[in-house]
């Protein structure tokens, strides 16, 4: 059982730190619609992302149906970027709270209606510090450069796994909550159901006592 519930913890880890370490998409928009994405951010993690329009005419310039906006917000509604009528752009900043983020793109209405190809990538975590930028050959050896990458990691595995664990504590205080309240229901519902019996064989008592017929 140990063994079990352990593999399990590994899985759900993996998971995880792999949809939080990098979420690259390609998806169609079209004019006069919108599509968010959401992700998961622990607080005080480094986000970055990065989407531009596919050109669906190489070499020159895109038309003027494709075109987006942009906004990105917390789940208390806090925006981090946003941007108006562009073909390109990119965000990074440092999650202030936990919860899901929400990148929004919108495309303006346009006759005929165009489908506009998006490229977007969003990394969080370990994955959006780019220590290529960091390591400079003259300076740092490459074995240096990979105890350094190395320790990143495994810091925010460390960290993830604490994430983990306050998110199941909290899961499984909301399922003692909601079996508190279902069982003070079916305790309320079962007396509510009692006294209707109640009330309703004294009226049929006094019905039958006014006929006559007991």
């Amino acid at each position: 059982m140990f063994l079990r519930s352990k593999n399990l913890w590994t899985m759900l880890l993996i998971l995880a730190i792999c949809s939080r370490i990098s979420q690259s998409l390609h998806f169609d928009l079209h004019s006069g619609r919108t599509k968010c994405i959401a992700e998961d951010i622990k607080s005080n993690s480094m986000t970055v992302g990065k989407y531009s329009i596919d050109n669906p005419h190489e070499g020159q310039t895109l038309p003027p149906s494709h075109k987006i906006s942009v906004k990105v917000t917390s789940s208390s509604g806090t925006t981090y970027h946003h941007s108006e009528q562009v073909d390109s752009g990119q965000f990074a900043f440092s999650a202030v709270e936990a919860g899901d983020y929400m990148a929004c793109f919108s495309a303006a209405d346009h006759k005929p209606e165009a489908a506009i190809s998006i490229d977007f990538e969003w990394r969080t975590g370990v994955q959006s510090k780019s220590w290529a930028k960091v390591a400079k050959k003259s300076q740092i050896e490459v074995m240096e450069y990979e105890v350094k990458s190395l320790l990143d990691t495994v810091n925010s595995i460390h960290e993830e796994m604490f994430y983990l664990r306050e998110r199941e504590e909290e899961m499984q205080d909301l399922n003692r909550s909601t079996n508190s309240k279902m069982a003070w229901l079916g305790f309320l519902s079962l007396f509510v159901c009692i006294g209707v019996a109640g009330l309703q064989f004294m009226h049929l008592k006094t019905f039958f006592e006014k006929k006559k017929v007991i």
